[in-house]
């Protein structure tokens, strides 16, 4: 965990008052009542579509983190995940090295002056600068088990669909997943050989109905956006 001081211009509290509420966080049964933002609120408009996936990941993952990310970015899509290690963090990386054209937005379980795990500070500095950090959680508030799996419905919910690179068989990604499919956004998961840790979540997933895909192709003629 670390505190960092982000660009003060570009920190707002929304309530759900406001007209730049999302909407789509009214499907939730707890809405949030505020959120936290730091960095280009317009941003809040577009359609957004979620990579998540294990912080463990295989070299094979983040590659195809790296792989959807681009591909949805240049399709007009904002690419939202957990600014977590691993895939979340290859999904945000590879989107910004597009240039300023591109954004992302991270979901943070802490204020969004408390960047979890540190070794982002750099990558939450940049996403605020060129897309936007988002929490439900007050400034100053820090990482606790029990935040993330509220952070993962805010991402289900904000998102048009939600794709899983690698998870293992208990896995946030799941959550984030389940909740997605509850509240009847797409879901998609990357498939891997049966023997394999990190594929045995999105295994599980498309078995219960997820979307197989193996190209952002798949994923962009599903979505109306």
């Amino acid at each position: 965990m670390m505190r960092t001081n982000l660009a003060p211009n570009s920190r707002f509290r929304i309530d759900r008052r406001d007209k730049c509420y999302p909407l789509r966080l009214t499907d939730l049964c707890d809405p949030p009542q505020h959120l936290y933002i730091d960095g280009d609120r317009d941003l809040l408009k577009m359609p957004m579509v979620a990579v998540v996936g294990s912080r463990n990941a295989s070299p094979e993952g983040l590659g195809n983190a790296r792989y959807f990310a681009q591909a949805l970015s240049h399709a007009g899509l904002l690419v939202i995940s957990g600014l977590a290690r691993g895939i979340d963090g290859a999904a945000h990386h590879a989107t910004l090295s597009l240039g300023p054209n591109h954004c992302t937005m991270a979901v943070c379980g802490t204020g969004v002056d408390v960047i979890y795990p540190r070794e982002h500070l750099r990558l939450a500095r940049t996403i605020a600068k060129q897309g936007l950090l988002l929490s439900e959680l007050p400034p100053g508030t820090p990482p606790r088990a029990f935040h993330f799996p509220k952070r993962n419905r805010i991402i289900a919910a904000l998102s048009l669909g939600v794709i899983v690179i690698e998870a293992a068989e208990r896995s946030g990604s799941l959550i984030t997943a389940r909740l997605a499919a509850e509240l009847g956004r797409e879901v998609f998961a990357v498939p891997g050989s049966i023997w394999g840790p990190h594929s045995v979540g999105c295994n599980l997933l498309i078995q219960q109905g997820a979307k197989l895909i193996k190209t952002p192709k798949d994923v962009l003629e599903e979505l109306i956006f």
